[in-house]
């Protein structure tokens, strides 16, 4: 579906309007959707989300909701969960879980974000079991025990903050404001834009409370195309020689500035592992994926350098994982780009 820049819908997007709003105004969204979209019919699709089109790239986005949100975990960021974006009548990225539940920490798609401090999270590890911590793009978190913050875990959401969802006609931002404990207050937005086979994610992280807010955040990516499993034909092409920390599997195997696939993943067969060989340049966060069978692919690059890197994929998916440092005092604010630009040699028919 569609939401028009100026419509009422568009201006009162946010936590639990965003259901009342579905729900009041179906004729409204079943009078602009482009039916015709590789996008428009997904897994799991009753729940509130958006269609783009530039008439290039179409993107679809599922919108943050603490009662009816696709995710309601507390891993990835709530903003930005793309589950498919179609250039040509090619479809990129998509499900590549097995078992689907909003409060699933790992059942989300798309380019989505997670935010890691070096505790895992901000103020976990000053918090004592049952006191709180917060996860920019979550919100408040309730720490359940005296263990180690586990990513696979999902935390007792208390305060999501207040999401605000705004459309335009190739672009779409989500704005969250948080107060937290312990000093954590922040502004978080993201702005992604269409633009050609361009699709552009637009970041800015304001401080807005008394303690530093010092952080990584990293796209998983979680790329798909077509849903065509992971082997031969994929390969990952970097500015730089990339140089694996620990073997990252026989699957794949390291040719100058290129990392490819010798072998279809099976179920049980996956790549892992940390890269080095990247300098303190932005220029050498820019890499593409792309499936050479296909004539498919996404080049990722950014403005920022990449502060650490970890490649993962299985059988469903591959997620070249490029990490961007924040260190951000009291009352400034932070902004960086990500870029993923489309490509495919040929159309499907629809």
């Amino acid at each position: 579906m569609v939401i028009s820049p100026n419509s009422w819908l568009s201006r009162h997007l946010h936590n639990g309007l965003v259901a009342a709003a579905l729900a009041c105004c179906p004729a409204l969204l079943a009078a602009s959707s482009p039916k015709a979209s590789p996008c428009a019919d997904v897994p799991h699709s009753d729940h509130p989300k958006v269609l783009l089109s530039n008439g290039t790239l179409d993107a679809l986005f599922f919108l943050p909701d603490t009662q009816n949100g696709y995710y309601r975990a507390s891993r990835f960021d709530w903003s930005g969960v793309i589950p498919c974006v179609s250039l040509k009548g090619h479809r990129f990225f998509g499900e590549w879980f097995r078992q689907y539940d909003p409060m699933t920490n790992d059942a989300i798609t798309g380019p989505v974000e997670e935010f890691r401090s070096s505790d895992g999270a901000l103020g976990y590890a000053e918090a004592k079991p049952g006191e709180l911590f917060v996860k920019p793009g979550v919100g408040v978190l309730r720490r359940v025990d005296d263990t180690p913050y586990k990513f696979g875990f999902t935390y007792p959401l208390i305060d999501s903050g207040k999401w605000a969802v705004k459309t335009k006609r190739h672009s779409i931002t989500f704005t969250q404001r948080l107060t937290g404990p312990r000093g954590y207050a922040y502004i978080y937005q993201k702005k992604v834009v269409l633009s050609g086979s361009v699709m552009t994610l637009e970041h800015s992280l304001k401080n807005t409370g008394t303690r530093a807010i010092t952080t990584d955040v990293y796209d998983h990516d979680f790329f798909m195309f077509n849903g065509r499993p992971i082997g031969p034909g994929i390969k990952i092409r970097f500015p730089f020689q990339p140089k694996p920390e620990t073997p990252l599997g026989d699957a794949v195997q390291v040719e100058g500035n290129e990392i490819i696939y010798k072998e279809e993943l099976t179920p049980r067969h996956g790549v892992a592992g940390y890269l080095q060989g990247y300098g303190a340049s932005a220029a050498d966060y820019d890499f593409t994926v792309e499936d050479t069978k296909q004539g498919v692919g996404i080049e990722q690059s950014s403005d920022h350098p990449i502060s650490r890197f970890y490649l993962w994929s299985i059988r469903t998916t591959v997620s070249p994982e490029a990490y961007i440092h924040l260190d951000i005092p009291p009352g400034k604010t932070d902004r960086w780009k990500i870029h993923y630009r489309f490509f495919a040699n040929t159309t499907v028919s629809q």
